[in-house]
């Protein structure tokens, strides 16, 4: 399959209100033909970020809040990342959980690759990796898992969750993860998590 038609990253729907979405600046998963300044993106999504919540950003709300998400941006899908940002907020002035998803060509058995996307194996686990089915009505049957992992420069351990999919129609694979050392934010976050896993797509453009 040709690049100019290959399968990109939809969202059928996601609950608008904890996420700011970020797609990929360049590349063949990037909706746009071109992207206009990152931070001006930031900022408008941190205005109606404000006005969602019919909260009073004051008179640093949003530049603080728009500044927060470019900098995620810039270190979580930097130019030339090929896959999509979301970033989890309950409050504008929360820390964002970065979530990222990705679209690639299917390579390899299918159950073999979907526990190599989720990590299911993985040897740095503090304990054997939780894994499931999981189920979105676009993407088929895929598999999640939830792991805690150690840190070379962290006393802390990450906790992480990863989504996976072969996706046979278009020939593709796609995963979604995150990870963090705040384990209730995490916790918390779970619903949304599963939320959005169930809202991606495929479409080829």
């Amino acid at each position: 399959m040709t690049e100019e038609f290959w399968p990109i990253i939809d969202i059928e729907y996601v609950d608008a209100y904890p996420w700011v979405i970020i797609p990929p600046q360049s590349g063949p998963s990037a909706p746009f033909e071109a992207w206009d300044d990152i931070r001006t993106w930031c900022r408008e999504c941190a205005e109606d970020m404000w006005a969602d919540r019919e909260l009073d950003p004051g008179p640093n709300g949003v530049d603080f809040v728009g500044e927060t998400l470019a900098r995620c941006a810039e270190a979580f899908s930097p130019p030339g990342s090929d896959h999509w940002l979301f970033l989890h907020l309950d409050h504008p002035t929360d820390l964002p959980l970065p979530v990222c998803a990705a679209i690639g060509p299917a390579n390899g058995p299918r159950e073999e690759t979907l526990r190599a996307l989720t990590m299911a194996e993985d040897s740095d686990a503090v304990e054997p990796p939780v894994v499931k089915a999981f189920h979105s009505k676009w993407l088929g049957e895929g598999m999640t898992t939830f792991r805690y992992v150690t840190q070379e420069t962290s006393p802390h351990v990450l906790a992480c969750v990863r989504y996976a999919w072969r996706v046979e129609e278009h020939g593709a694979d796609v995963v979604i993860w995150t990870a963090t050392e705040d384990i209730a934010r995490i916790m918390a976050a779970a619903d949304d998590l599963e939320g959005l896993a169930k809202s991606l797509a495929v479409f080829v453009p």
